[in-house]
């Protein structure tokens, strides 16, 4: 599962010219499922991403997480986080999961999401959607659930 995080002073995403989902200050988080995405990584990603602290503190130090703030979050299915550019010029989208499965999975986040922010807004899965958003610092983050197993190297 890979989520590319954005921190936002606002952010809106419409289908066909009507919004389905606006925020103010938040996080804007694109969603992209693989083939072998679980719930329980699923719930892994979510505990990060409301943990994250990437909002500024009274000293300016970034030590707030999005509850902490009354944040919102927009959670936008993206499919394409799961390109393969390994071979030729056009992106092959193999690892990402099938649509049955990643909509299942998306629905699972923004549910789990709800459980702990009251403000979670929603894209529409599969559709052909118009995002805008202000990136307020910017403040943009890649998170994979590869990365987890990943040794850290200091």
């Amino acid at each position: 599962m890979r989520f590319c995080i954005q921190r936002v002073s606002e952010s809106s995403v419409s289908v066909d010219g009507e919004v389905l989902g606006s925020i103010g200050r938040g996080l804007m988080v694109l969603v992209g499922v693989s083939r072998d995405d679980t719930k329980e990584i699923a719930d892994k990603m979510v505990r990060k991403l409301l943990n994250l602290r990437i909002f500024e503190d009274e000293n300016g130090k970034t030590n707030l997480a999005v509850s902490d703030v009354s944040g919102a979050l927009l959670l936008i299915s993206q499919f394409t986080l799961y390109a393969d550019l390994r071979r030729g010029n056009r992106p092959g989208f193999t690892d990402a999961g099938d649509p049955a499965h990643a909509e299942a999975l998306y629905e699972y986040v923004i549910e789990k999401c709800r459980e702990q922010v009251p403000d979670v807004q929603k894209g529409r899965f599969g559709a052909d959607m118009k995002v805008s958003l202000i990136n307020d610092g910017p403040f943009t983050i890649l998170l994979d659930s590869a990365d987890f197993d990943r040794p850290r190297r200091d």
